[in-house]
């Protein structure tokens, strides 16, 4: 095979093997918000008395496993045999709650779906035999030490809503993850499946490994691979995102993986994932491989989509669009090494195309292979040559961490690059660079931390037990932008056991960080926008009354129908709700509440009005200087809970986008910013939940813009 390489790009000098046909735009047609086909699809109908079957076998599923869990509760073992059950129970509910999800929402999309699904509900009752007889995680899930490849089908509990979230894991063969030394781990995001529900997504990968089909997906020699499943078809942003770090932390707890040896991969809309998983946590991994795909909303849209977002789109949403847009977090990769792939005749060759522009600023430049005349696949040299390098990399990993680092944040959510991390800003959605080095200086080996930042206030240092690369003990100086922060009588002193910890912050000068206990600020997981929330815990917070205007009544019913709705539909995920007379300190102190109704109708809306930066009665509603009249109109905004300061507090919104957005993972970025008022007199659209009349940001200390 020949190889020509200009520039980091690299072409194959053989013979192309094109997919059948070059991936299409969905057309004009889905830039209409007034006429969305439904996602997913509508499936196919299928015979009653099959489907009532399928739902008895699941039932028996959920009944058995109960039986066990009550017998434990009185077993002599007590919580340790429990325990044992709550911890294997997502590898058994996963398969009936496939099932029951399929025929919930009428997603059969072949006859052969139903035999699949029965098979499904067998393997679930066969896991429950193990584990009544007492296997090991391993023996239920039925991996083993074998010269063959061993496909796992599976689920975890997700913390955001305690759902039963199916993963894959493919084994090659004669690698051994039983009692074994730490081993890589490859992630593969998969590409955009419109039909890939859960039960489509576990048939998959507990079929036959001789039928397991590979496509573009990677088999190394030596390493296994993790799928998510990524919460159906969402290119892994928001609850999609944790899904991948859920999983990634599940198998760290099961399988002996070398923590230094996980690397992130995809192709499609797996290549989006991977570019933002890539640039937005450059240090959990130890190489990239994107493929196609799309790296950023504005272009993307326009050339695969014929859409004019940049055009159309109001500010608060372009300026949302740096969330999850790779361009302005690009020289995060000076962290991360990065393989790049596209067919050479597909259009989702301008994902890497737009990176390796914007990398080129930053002095680096991206390789990316190219499969001459390929459409949208990965051309089969290209794969043996991403895997060849991904080996090399992985033979020069080092162990420890870094003496040099750099940071690009556009947001608090992503706040933290190997011992660096931002923890104020002064201005969100404009970027906030950190470069920090340890410098050992030579006339006498004594350490130094120099650090050079825009835009942050905030920063903490922590190397970990172990990790501290310098000298093994005494005072370590910090200089940031070029001026000592302390002298040698307060510089922070490296720990007995290797670690080393400081913060610092900005003050008209730098200087080491104080706490007040009773300040309001953005932090870490504490910074909006809306769609936050909805990325860790949380539960639904219905009024128990109804509210004195008819009009924003009719819409709360209504708009919280779909909030729950489409949390199930489209991040395939569990309701929790519960009244606003259940609400208590408890429940507060450790999860977002998402609450719904206006001052008369919830009680806990009631409650905390007064300790929000809003003003509302049934006259007017007021943020900042924003006012309107109050018949007719709602706010939603994200705030941190008065009391439960280290969660959200959210009135009136489920995840931002809508239907419209569903037909392009492109167009799934966040719709709504911290805060805005709506007129709800004519309802909510497939674009919109009402008519926006005002919207922005808090700033720092959460009080708005």
């Amino acid at each position: 095979m020949a190889l020509v390489l200009t520039r980091g790009l690299v072409a194959f000098g053989c013979l192309a093997i094109a997919s059948a046909a070059p991936v299409l735009a969905d057309g004009p047609a889905d830039n209409q918000a007034e006429n969305v086909r439904p996602i997913p699809p509508a499936g196919i109908e299928v015979d009653a008395e099959a489907v009532d079957a399928l739902q008895a076998k699941a039932a028996v599923v959920r009944k058995r496993w109960q039986q066990l869990v009550d017998a434990a509760k009185t077993d002599k073992q007590g919580s340790t045999a429990l325990a044992r059950l709550i911890d294997l129970e997502p590898e058994v509910l996963v398969f009936p709650r496939a099932v029951e999800m399929t025929i919930e929402q009428s997603i059969f999309y072949s006859p052969k779906a139903l035999s699949d699904a029965d098979r499904l509900l067998e393997i679930a009752n066969e896991r429950i035999d193990r584990i009544a007889a007492g296997a090991s995680w391993a023996e239920v899930v039925g991996l083993e030490t074998s010269n063959e490849k061993q496909l796992i089908a599976g689920g975890y509990r997700s913390k955001i809503d305690d759902s039963f979230q199916p993963y894959g894991v493919v084994v090659p063969a004669n690698v051994n993850v039983v009692n074994t030394l730490p081993i890589r781990m490859d992630v593969w995001l998969h590409g955009r499946g419109e039909k890939v529900s859960e039960l489509a997504f576990l048939n998959k990968h507990s079929n036959r490994p001789d039928r397991y089909r590979t496509g573009n997906e990677p088999m190394p020699q030596s390493a296994i691979v993790a799928h998510p499943y990524g919460r159906y078809s969402n290119a892994f942003k928001f609850a999609g995102e944790v899904d991948v770090l859920e999983l990634i932390d599940y198998l760290q707890r099961r399988v002996a993986i070398d923590d230094q040896r996980i690397a992130i991969r995809g192709f499609s809309m797996g290549g989006a994932g991977c570019w933002q998983f890539a640039t937005h946590y450059a240090d959990r991994f130890f190489a990239a491989t994107p493929g196609a795909g799309f790296s950023e909303t504005q272009l993307f849209l326009k050339v695969f989509q014929g859409e004019d977002a940049a055009g159309t789109a109001p500010s608060h949403q372009k300026t949302l669009w740096q969330l999850y847009d790779c361009p302005p977090w690009a020289a995060n990769l000076r962290n991360l090494p990065t393989i790049a792939y596209s067919g050479e005749i597909d259009r989702q060759k301008q994902a890497a195309d737009v990176m390796e522009s914007e990398l080129e600023k930053h002095g680096i430049d991206l390789v990316h292979l190219i499969g001459p005349q390929t459409a949208h696949k990965i051309h089969p040299d290209a794969k043996q040559e991403i895997a060849r390098r991904l080996n090399l990399i992985e033979q020069q990993i080092q162990p420890g961490v870094p003496r040099n680092v750099h940071l690009t944040t556009m947001t608090l959510r992503y706040s933290k690059m190997h011992w660096i991390e931002v923890t104020g800003m002064q201005q969100h959605w404009s970027p906030a660079t950190v470069d920090a080095a340890v410098i050992r200086h030579p006339a006498d080996s004594s350490e130094q931390i120099e650090i050079e930042c825009e835009n942050a206030t905030r920063l903490r240092l922590n190397f970990d037990a172990g990790q501290w690369p310098g000298k093994p003990n005494g005072r370590v100086g910090v200089m940031i932008n070029g001026n000592h922060v302390t002298d040698a009588s307060n510089d922070p002193m490296v720990g007995s056991d290797r670690s080393f910890a400081a913060e610092f912050m900005y003050d008209g000068e730098w200087k080491i960080a104080t706490e007040d206990s009773t300040s309001l600020r953005k932090r870490p997981g504490l910074q909006g926008p809306i769609d936050d929330a909805f990325m860790d815990r949380f539960v639904f917070v219905m009024p128990s009354g109804t509210s004195t205007d008819p009009i924003v009544e009719k819409w709360i019913q209504e708009e919280s129908k779909h909030a729950m709705d489409h949390w199930r539909l489209h991040f395939r995920g569990d309701i929790r709700v519960i009244q606003d007379t259940e609400v208590d300190a408890a429940m507060m102190a450790n999860q977002n509440v998402i609450l719904f109704g206006d001052a008369t109708s919830n009680q806990v809306i009631a409650k905390l009005l007064s300790k929000l930066p809003l003003n509302w009665t049934q006259e007017q509603i007021r943020i900042g200087n924003n006012e309107v009249d109050g018949a007719g109109h709602v706010p939603v905004m994200i705030y941190p809970n008065p009391e439960s300061p280290n969660h959200y507090v959210v009135i009136n919104s489920g995840f931002t986008f809508r239907e419209y957005d569903y037909l392009n993972n492109a167009r799934q970025t966040p719709k709504l910013p911290d805060w805005a008022i709506l007129n709800v007199s004519e309802g909510s659209t497939f674009r919109d939940p009402g008519k926006v009349i005002a919207a922005g940001f808090f700033d720092e200390a959460w009080q708005p813009e």
